[in-house]
């Protein structure tokens, strides 16, 4: 997107209230996010975002175990999920939240190629155990309704137009 950036990491819990929707969980933790930063900028943008995959009425953060990972990839076999990525900009102590939702549809993907990329690739830091940018994305996943960048984990094109409303 050309724009300067320094990424400074934090730990935030993310945890969240069960009661919740989707969109409202990754919005939730993309704000907690942002909160570890307030006291610290003033004339500075902060970017926070989190990412979930939500399907049959589950919500999909990081796997904990490659096992774990394993058993979130069989979970999306075959079938049609969402990915929301909740996104913060706080500036000035004020904090613009939105989010982008978009539909995977996976193919039916076999147990010897979920070992294959649990153990070749990183699952562990991706919602959902997977990455749409990497091998199992290119073999599994035969379609998106939504926004390509949104399931790699940042909706640029959203970010874009709410980053030109702040300056």
């Amino acid at each position: 997107m050309d724009v300067d950036f320094r990424i400074v990491l934090k730990d935030v819990d993310e945890s969240y209230p069960e009661h919740l929707s989707p969109e409202e969980i990754a919005v939730y933790i993309a704000e907690k996010k942002a909160k570890a930063f307030d006291e610290s900028v003033d004339d500075e943008i902060v970017l926070t975002a989190d990412t979930i995959v939500s399907i049959d009425g589950h919500i999909l953060g990081k796997p904990e175990t490659k096992q774990h990972a394993a058993e979130m990839l069989a979970m999306l076999s075959g079938k049609v999920h969402r990915v929301i990525t909740g996104v913060c900009l706080l500036y000035k102590h004020q904090y613009n939240l939105f989010y982008d939702v978009s539909e995977v549809f996976f193919r039916k993907i076999t147990a010897q190629e979920i070992d294959f990329y649990v153990n070749k690739y990183e699952p562990l830091d991706k919602a959902g155990a997977y990455g749409i940018q990497e091998w199992i994305g290119l073999i599994g996943i035969e379609r998106i309704n939504g926004s390509y960048t949104n399931v790699v984990g940042l909706p640029t094109e959203k970010l874009y137009q709410q980053l030109m409303r702040l300056v």
